[in-house]
């Protein structure tokens, strides 16, 4: 096999399993063999994925020579299609392919309900795009082709978030996600059309070198260089897909497509795509330090903003939704301050534990038939096996050592403290309060005594609605939205254990990285680090692998454990009484949170409504009546004036005709005499 012939294999494999699908399985009714089509083509993409790996291992500075084909010519315009295959990029198509192929497995399962149902082969047709997509987008040498599949990855994801399409608030989701997108890939766009105008080039290699630097630093407008306005764009596009504040909105609704869905799409692809941009950009960003500020300060703010949400939602899967954003903006402070090796070990081992822990919340959701954790409690005892790989991924997500999340957290924690206090401040509160609301997710939804699931919820919102009206009822849905992923299985009985072979296999794949990633940067093997730093970044940025600190390690863990400590003492022992805290900080603390700081009224009300709804829009609607309307309008009746005026003239009668012509003569002879 050829380098060339396996990138074909890892980007084609799912193109083809799309296209198999809706030409041949979904007609056919055949829906069963299309998850077994989607799932043969994320392991073929998987072993070329790993064949590339050991290429590159064996390559000098790990870097391949990239392959690249002539797409489109128009004038002085080249563009092309093309394969950049390094160290990040293998990384990255390992990650996508293990933990896309380990979804499509637990899909067969869990939608299994579906599989009398067309929808069920356009469930896994929209998942066989989106990974093509994905993966293509990593392997793209060039921002034009980046920028192609970017779209499409945004498209893919609105039409898996709104799987459900015929439920309104899916339907809606599936919009937010895809508006709130399109804003910052208008940044990114944007950032394309400098990028070349000032070099003439996509290549992001090219991007890279002096010249294009040079050029892009000797011009700009409105008091910025041109490098920063371009690094300001791309950045704004990633905050978009990674969810970075104030772009963050999207991701907690977007929970209420699949639980599979969001395993792949918002915890280990999608959503690292931002991530992954900014880092294959870095030593654009690199000569930008302005930008490479305004990166660390929304990641860190990011960071400490959505783990403080996670604190009182209630709905399990917008536990881990607000623990994504939070965790992807660590990645960017990581990046932000020039620690490209740790952003890039924490995006490896986040995708792991965190896919691990949606496959789990899937599973507490296919037994309860709802995501509600007031509705749960004691599925230790019927789902054991579901806690003990939710109980690993949570300590990981913590950073309790040895676990992987340990490892790399502790590496950002240092690259931040070197930086700034502020940003190792934000991040440091952020591990405590990762701590308490990932344990407080563990005591609500596995110990105590099982609290009826879907059936009990049912009950509490139909008394809530007698009792309160349609004010309850508006309350009642920030309660969580359960059991939709599994169309009423009805499950949830408390009874027995229900743990499926197919289900809970995937996580015990998953846990083993959830542990052992982490040994691949240590301090005494940092193996990873040096595998990362190809000898473009190497040039560039030079080596950031920081050395291990023992005293942060110890601070990081205590700070850690006091986190789990508080939320043992609030959940698990009950010395502390949740609502007796909330009262004593006089409960706005808690409104807050349960309101999202007023995020989504501030954009619906000011920006959709007042801003859009009655201003610019309104002002806009007036413009056009009475400017553009009537420019057009003025134009119109000018023509039909003048022509009124001149039809006079065609009388149809030959001698007035020819009265015309010979007044014309004598006109064009008397002037002629009369110059001559």
């Amino acid at each position: 096999m050829t380098v060339e012939l396996a990138a074909w294999l890892v980007f084609g494999a799912p193109l083809v399993s799309f296209l198999a699908i809706v030409f041949g399985t979904r007609p056919s009714g055949q829906h069963i063999l299309s998850g077994r089509l989607t799932a043969l083509a994320m392991l073929v993409a998987w072993f070329a994925s790993l064949y590339l790996l050991t290429q590159v291992l064996a390559a000098p500075g790990f870097e391949l020579h990239p392959i690249s084909y002539r797409w489109l010519e128009v004038g002085s315009l080249h563009l092309e299609f093309g394969f950049a295959i390094d160290s990040l990029t293998v990384t990255m198509l390992l990650v996508v392919t293990t933990v896309s192929f380990l979804v499509q497995v637990y899909s067969m399962e869990y939608m299994a309900n579906e599989n009398q149902d067309k929808s069920y082969s356009r469930y896994y047709a929209n998942m066989s795009l989106f990974t093509a997509s994905m993966l293509g987008l990593v392997l793209a040498d060039n921002l034009f082709q980046v920028y192609f599949f970017w779209e499409l990855v945004g498209l893919c994801s609105y039409l898996l978030v709104g799987y459900w399409f015929m439920r309104p608030s899916a339907a809606a989701a599936a919009k937010k996600a895809f508006l709130v997108t399109r804003i910052g890939d208008v940044g990114f766009l944007l950032a394309l059309l400098v990028l070349f105008v000032h070099t003439g080039t996509f290549n992001i290699h090219e991007l890279f070198g002096h010249e294009a630097s040079d050029a892009l630093l000797k011009s700009g407008f409105l008091g910025m260089t041109a490098l920063s306005w371009a690094t300001l764009g791309i950045f704004m596009g990633a905050a978009g897909k990674s969810a970075q504040f104030p772009l963050h909105v999207w991701l907690p609704d977007a929970m209420e497509g699949p639980t599979p869905v969001s395993a792949l799409i918002h915890a280990a692809t999608m959503v690292a795509a931002g991530v992954y941009l900014v880092g294959r950009m870095l030593p654009l960003f690199h000569h930008a330090p302005d930008t490479m500020a305004v990166v660390a300060t929304i990641g860190g703010f990011t960071a400490i903003f959505a783990a403080s949400m996670g604190l009182v939602a209630s709905d399990i899967k917008r536990v881990m939704a607000y623990s994504t954003i939070s965790q992807l903006g660590y990645m960017m402070l990581a990046l932000g301050v020039g620690a490209y090796v740790a952003a890039f070990f924490h995006l490896l081992n986040h995708a792991f534990f965190k896919a691990l822990l949606f496959l789990g919340a899937g599973s507490v959701g296919h037994y309860t038939d709802t995501f509600n954790m007031r509705y749960m409690g004691g599925l230790q005892k019927v789902l054991p096996i579901t806690f003990w790989m939710v109980l690993i991924a949570s300590l990981s997500l913590a950073g309790i050592p040895p676990l992987s999340g340990f490892w790399s957290k502790d590496e950002i924690l240092g690259a931040a403290l070197q930086a700034s206090p502020l940003l190792f401040g934000m991040a440091l509160v952020t591990v405590f309060l990762t701590a308490f609301y990932v344990i407080r997710m563990l005591y609500l939804t596995f110990a105590g005594e099982y609290r009826g699931g879907a059936a009990a919820e049912r009950v509490a919102l139909a008394a809530a609605t007698v009792y309160s009206g349609a004010g309850a009822a508006q309350a009642g849905e920030g309660h969580g939205h359960g059991g939709h992923d599994t169309h009423g299985t009805g499950h949830g009985n408390g009874h027995g254990s229900h743990e499926v072979a197919i289900l809970f296999i995937p996580l015990v794949v998953l846990v083993v990285p959830s542990v052992l990633s982490g040994l691949l940067n240590t301090p005494m093997w940092d193996g990873l680090a040096k595998f990362l730093t190809t000898h473009t970044i190497e040039t560039t940025l030079g080596e950031h692998h920081l050395p291990f600190d023992p005293g942060l390690a110890a601070l990081s863990t205590f700070v850690a454990l006091a986190g789990i400590a508080l939320a043992h003492q609030v959940y698990g022992a009950q010395a502390i009484s949740a609502e007796r805290l909330g009262a004593m900080l006089g409960g706005w603390p808690y409104r807050i949170l349960q309101n999202k700081y007023g995020m989504d009224y501030l954009y619906e009300f000011l920006i959709v409504k007042l801003a859009f709804g009655q201003g610019l829009v309104a002002g806009l609607a007036l413009f056009d009546k009475y400017v553009v309307d009537a420019v057009v309008n003025g134009a119109g009746s000018v023509s039909r004036a003048a022509g009124g005026a001149l039809r006079t003239l065609q009388s149809g009668q030959l001698q007035g005709y020819g009265m015309a012509i010979v007044l014309g003569v004598l006109i064009i002879t008397a002037t002629m005499m009369i110059r001559s």
